[in-house]
């Protein structure tokens, strides 16, 4: 079973930077694709980003193109998200996600593992 776990969260101001972990146990992160997803309050999760597997490609939304890249840390097992030129529209928890095979997808019910979450607000 894989568990994922997020951190790197907090408080930045706009145009400011975070760079999220996803830590995985239980299994390999390289074997599979990673996608991040965020919620913001009274709002659906949206797709932001994946990364597929063994970093063969990565992908993401519109509004991320160019501000956010996903990485990866195979001897940690590790997946980070890096977060520049941030915008208060970018608070939202966000949460990493793997699906238990395939590539990336931007449909959360193709995803089986999710982590709990963590905080991003950019205010000033």
């Amino acid at each position: 079973q894989l568990r994922l776990v997020e951190s790197g969260g907090g408080l930045v101001q706009p145009g400011g930077s975070l760079r999220l972990s996803c830590t995985a146990s239980g299994g390999s992160l390289d074997e599979y694709a990673v996608a991040w997803f965020r919620q913001a309050p009274g709002q659906e999760r949206e797709w932001v980003g994946c990364i597929a597997s063994h970093g063969r490609y990565s992908t993401y939304a519109a509004s991320e193109e160019g501000r956010f890249t996903a990485s990866s840390d195979n001897t940690n097992n590790i997946q980070y998200l890096q977060m520049n030129n941030l915008k208060p529209e970018d608070t939202a928890v966000y949460y990493c996600a793997v699906p238990r095979a395939g590539a990336c997808s931007q449909y959360e019910s193709f995803y089986e593992y999710w982590g709990q979450g963590t905080q991003v607000t950019v205010s000033s």
